[in-house]
């Protein structure tokens, strides 16, 4: 891959680099960095599919063509295991003109922002507006999976089921996918995961009372129980008892039938994750426990949206195989995207979360509680807080991208990246949900 081209991947507007303040289309992707995939449109999947279904809408890559340039890895991202695998020749970029383009400013921090502004002083990259005739598209194909295919809500919820505008956020955080089938496979499981945690969690029934239980029977319909023939009758049909398990179940049967085995069970170890914090953050609810702030990040990095991101690349059309995906440097990278695209939630969501009976955990709060200061300074230093991790996350992804240009490795940090930039989008712009406190 050309220093050139290297250059333009982190330059572009999706976050790995550093022009991203001015307001402009997404760069589409090369041929070069993933190829185009024909997607036919999937048909609803009859019953579980098995892993490595023949109907895939993911360009799969040979074993021998995933490798990373083992003779600079080492050296250069030291946490980066080497590869077993044969290794190619790849031209490596050259680090200054891959790593030193200008940064992007925080927003401006003058003045009270309007509604719909962002917040004053986020670390972030605008981006153009989602492309309307996809999001018209989009939106009523997931609308429709969730009244017909799954029965999902009732007619009293379809007023917040449209300002969550579920087509508007996955086509500004995928712009990459090659049809509206892939990214329907994001927006399925978007809407499940926010049944589960509205349904389960939060205010639509959820307490923290009995939450593992719900959880673990929700988590086998991403990975299904094998038992013997006797007791698999019954937890079949328990699949259909409630709408967060209807989601679950159909929004994966799509999922396998597309992906990989390997993507199918990379998401079922990052839905693990999120379970996980789902639970932590319920087990302080119960005792009234307000945790320390680096707790509180702690069980951040689980509940919050790995899973979103790190399925780019099947939305995308193509694999980033494992052997790359387990890269610890990349496992760092997506920790800090994961991390720092949820503590967006935190901050446009602050207002929102006021409203909640009892104390609503969030950075803020987190910061102000243990730290002693006010309301305002505890926001103030978690848009901090913030900051600092999108700046690791860019600085980081582009060391490995140097440091190991390979396609789709480069191809996935950069839709990693969009999809922070998307998720910061729609929650600057749905004023449905999102207002700021007045603290400029």
């Amino acid at each position: 891959m050309s220093s050139p081209t290297i250059g333009r991947i982190l330059r572009g507007p999706t976050g790995l680099g550093t022009a991203g303040l001015q307001l402009r289309p997404q760069v589409p992707v090369p041929e070069t960095a993933g190829p185009a995939v024909g997607a036919p449109e999937v048909p609803a999947p009859e019953a579980p599919a098995a892993a490595g279904a023949e109907n895939t809408l993911v360009e799969t890559v040979a074993p021998e063509a995933v490798v990373a340039r083992t003779a600079t890895l080492g050296a250069t991202v030291p946490d980066v295991q080497r590869s077993s695998l044969p290794v190619p020749s790849l031209p490596v970029p050259s680090l200054p003109a891959a790593l030193t383009a200008p940064r992007a400013t925080a927003a401006s921090s003058g003045g009270k922002p309007k509604l719909g502004d962002p917040i004053p002083g986020l670390y972030h990259h605008p981006i153009a507006e989602p492309d309307p005739a996809r999001v018209e598209a989009l939106s009523l194909r997931i609308k429709a999976w969730a009244i017909d295919e799954i029965e999902l809500y009732p007619p009293e919820w379809e007023k917040d089921f449209d300002g969550f505008s579920t087509g508007r956020y996955m086509v500004a955080c995928h712009p990459d996918a090659p049809s509206i089938d892939h990214l329907m496979l994001a927006a399925r499981l978007m809407v499940a995961e926010n049944a589960v945690d509205d349904c389960y969690c939060e205010d639509l029934g959820g307490s923290p009372i009995g939450l593992g239980s719900r959880l673990l029977l929700a988590h086998t319909a991403l990975d299904p129980l094998h038992t013997t023939p006797e007791y698999h009758p019954g937890w079949e049909a328990s699949l259909s008892e409630d709408a967060p398990r209807r989601s679950y179940r159909s929004a994966m049967d799509y999922f396998v039938r597309a992906s990989t085995p390997s993507q199918a069970d990379r998401f079922r170890h990052d839905m693990a994750r999120l379970h996980m914090g789902y639970l932590a953050e319920a087990a302080w609810a119960e005792t009234d426990h307000v945790p320390e702030v680096w707790e509180y990040l702690a069980m951040r990095q689980f509940n919050n949206f790995r899973p979103c991101p790190t399925i780019t690349d099947t939305v995308g059309g193509y694999e980033l195989p494992a052997e790359l995906h387990a890269l610890p440097a990349m496992q760092r990278v997506i920790a800090l995207a994961g991390n720092a695209t949820t503590i967006v939630n935190d901050l446009y969501s602050y207002t929102k979360e006021l409203s909640s009976p009892g104390l609503h955990l969030n950075l803020p709060v987190v910061i102000s509680e243990r730290e002693g200061v006010s309301r305002k300074e505890g926001y103030l230093k978690a848009v901090e807080v913030h900051n600092e991790l999108m700046h690791a996350f860019e600085a980081e992804s582009a060391a490995l991208a140097v440091a190991c240009p390979v396609p789709t490795l480069v191809r996935f940090l950069r839709g990693v990246a969009a999809w922070l930039d998307g998720n910061h989008y729609w929650h600057q712009t749905n004023t449905h949900r999102y207002s700021l406190p007045d603290f400029w």
